[in-house]
């Protein structure tokens, strides 16, 4: 059967690279780089279960989890590609502690930080899960990057975006112009434009929170959730929830649909006080997107994700990200405006 002609990413990304202010052809180089490393993992991915690549390493990662086989493999993949791809001066990953240089010789224009395999919990039982990447323009001048050229909030961030490995593999980014999205051919290993122009409805009646945390949140947070799920036609109400525990697959879901993704700071842990995801690899890149497709990312505090300046390359915030109308809602309740 003949399949219909379409946009490549590389052809897309090539023929828009010029509405980027920063336009030199190197921010298409790197993101055509990370499409081929998103390539092996997704292969790695989809053979897991027959490759002996499931189940834990034996490793234990910064965040203090126990590191998975196919997280291992996806950090070492992205590493490898990118050392040597000379559009990077330096990089970070959630699963390391320190910064990640690059092959001497081979410094770039711009920094990486990314999630190898974001949601690994649920490897071992085939829910949807995901590499998400966050790209920045240094700001040291030559040579080796610097930790300060990692440490900047995400309103500076030139491009970001995610790869959700599921019933199909998507590639979804933003550089400033609007959100794309790509769906991969397997037959020709190709990634075809299929979502274009994306635009997370402005309003929904979808929540995404795990309420299995109830009893750890403050008392603004927990009327939130009481008022979502009252009924009440005039707003629309109950909503419904769904819940994934994938971040990526959750907020996937939420970016074409609509909803709204909650993961505020709780007093489960003591020594996450200030929330569980990570600024960086988590917050700051999916918050890019948002704000691109028309929603709006905050930490429930009072703050804009974007504007959260980091103070270390594993820093955490509380997230609160969506569809506009819910997100401006949830905020007013938190900040005890409702």
């Amino acid at each position: 059967m003949s399949r219909p002609l379409g946009i490549t990413v590389s052809r897309h990304i090539l023929d828009n690279q010029h509405l980027h202010p920063t336009a030199t052809g190197d921010l298409s180089g790197l993101l055509i780089e990370l499409i081929v490393a998103a390539k092996t993992i997704n292969a790695e991915v989809n053979m897991a279960g027959l490759a002996d690549i499931l189940g834990m390493s034996g490793k234990t990662n910064i965040q203090g989890e126990m590191v998975q086989k196919l997280d291992d493999l996806a950090n070492n993949t992205i590493k490898r590609r990118m050392a040597r791809c000379g559009y990077i001066c330096i990089m970070t990953s959630e699963e390391e502690e320190g910064v990640i240089p690059v092959v001497p010789g081979y410094e770039g224009k711009y920094t990486l930080a990314f999630d190898p395999l974001d949601g690994s919990s649920n490897i071992d039982v085939n829910v949807s899960i995901g590499t998400i990447f966050s790209i920045h323009r240094r700001r040291t001048q030559d040579g080796p990057g610097a930790i300060s050229d990692l440490l900047l909030p995400g309103r500076e961030q030139v491009a970001a975006g995610y790869i959700i490995y599921g019933s199909s593999t998507m590639l979804v980014f933003a550089t400033g112009q609007g959100v794309q999205g790509f769906t991969l051919d397997p037959s020709v290993g190709e990634f075809y434009l299929s979502h274009p122009d994306i635009r997370i409805p402005e309003k929904s009646k979808y929540f995404s929170v795990n309420e299995g945390n109830t009893l750890y949140w403050e008392e603004n947070m927990r009327r939130y959730v009481d008022y979502l799920k009252e009924e009440d036609k005039a707003t629309d109400r109950p909503y419904s929830g769904r819940y994934i525990g994938s971040l990526v697959a959750d907020f996937h879901r939420n970016l074409i649909s609509g909803g709204i993704f909650l993961y505020p700071k709780d007093r489960k842990d003591p020594g996450k006080p200030g929330g569980k995801l990570r600024l960086l690899y988590e917050a700051a890149p999916l918050a890019f997107i948002v704000e691109e497709a028309g929603g709006r990312a905050i930490t429930g505090d009072g703050r804009e994700i974007r504007d959260v300046a980091p103070e270390s390359l594993h820093q955490r915030v509380p997230l609160i990200i969506g569809s506009r109308h819910d997100v401006d809602m949830a905020e007013a309740f938190l900040l005890g405006r409702r």
